[in-house]
């Protein structure tokens, strides 16, 4: 196979949906677990569109833990059976010379890590989100809600949702209107990535001005800080959506890669 034909393959995602699902159970090393089945996992489900669904795998790009550089990835979550709660994830590796090698990662049991369905379940309790889309939904627009995307960062899981507003009209393009975050117990809904990132991190988004004491009028430098890197995040997260838009693969992945290590350098900042 020519060498510029092998760097573009995908590792499969029916394949790895199967694994995924056979490992969920095979993971149990002990005779005694296994038969008890005492320590069972599951994939993720979520509510998406009215009906339960599986969460399907999705290709990311990442650092994996102990690599130096980051690699194009299948990953998928676990949590434990009738829970929802995070236990685990799992990525199958695409470049070479690592193509086909599956790693699994296990957060810390005594961590608790938020679910996607526990994720769902505090955007929809959350008093300011819930009235904002309540305030959408007297309009008449029909209120989309994107992918979420869980990036693993550290021991735990950055959650990013895209909220879209489409018109009553038919063949009303939808409109990007907000991003949500999550991370840990925060929780934020802004227009932008940045602006959400920064009411997660602490640092204040460019163009949001806020009456301040005049003793606390020179900002702090770790402040400052937070800030470039919520810009960064932002710009790196526009340019990848940009390039989604176009089919220019090679540049989404870049920006992706980007904004795993910005979305990094927030969380040890923190």
């Amino acid at each position: 196979m020519p060498e510029g034909l092998r760097r573009h393959i995908r590792y499969p995602e029916d394949f790895f949906a199967i694994q995924a699902r056979k490992y969920a159970t095979y993971h149990m090393l002990d005779p005694q677990v296994f038969y008890n089945k005492e320590d069972l996992w599951a994939v993720p489900r979520r509510a998406i569109e009215g009906r339960d669904r599986d969460m399907e795998p999705y290709y990311t790009i990442m650092r994996p833990p102990g690599e130096q550089k980051e690699e194009f990835i299948l990953l998928t979550l676990f949590n434990p059976a009738r829970r929802d709660n995070m236990i685990a994830w799992m990525a199958a590796r695409s470049d070479p010379p690592n193509y086909g090698r599956l790693i699994v990662y296990n957060f810390p049991k005594q961590k608790l890590v938020y679910g996607p369905r526990q994720i769902d379940a505090r955007i929809d309790q959350d008093p300011v989100i819930a009235q904002q889309l309540a305030l959408w939904g007297q309009r008449g627009s029909t209120i989309i809600r994107g992918s979420l995307l869980a990036i693993p960062i550290d021991q735990s899981l950055i959650y990013v949702q895209p909220l879209y507003l489409a018109a009553s009209e038919q063949g009303a393009l939808p409109e990007l209107r907000r991003v949500i975050v999550a991370y840990g117990n925060q929780i934020a809904m802004e227009p932008t990535l940045e602006q959400s990132l920064a009411h997660i991190f602490g640092g204040r988004a460019p163009g949001v001005t806020a009456a301040a004491p005049s003793a606390a009028a020179a900002p702090a430098a770790g402040a400052t800080g937070a800030r470039q890197l919520v810009q960064r995040a932002w710009e790196s997260w526009t340019r990848a959506q940009e390039a989604l838009r176009r089919g220019d693969w090679a540049t989404y992945g870049a920006e992706q890669k980007r904004l795993e290590e910005t979305l990094r350098a927030l969380t040890q900042s923190k």
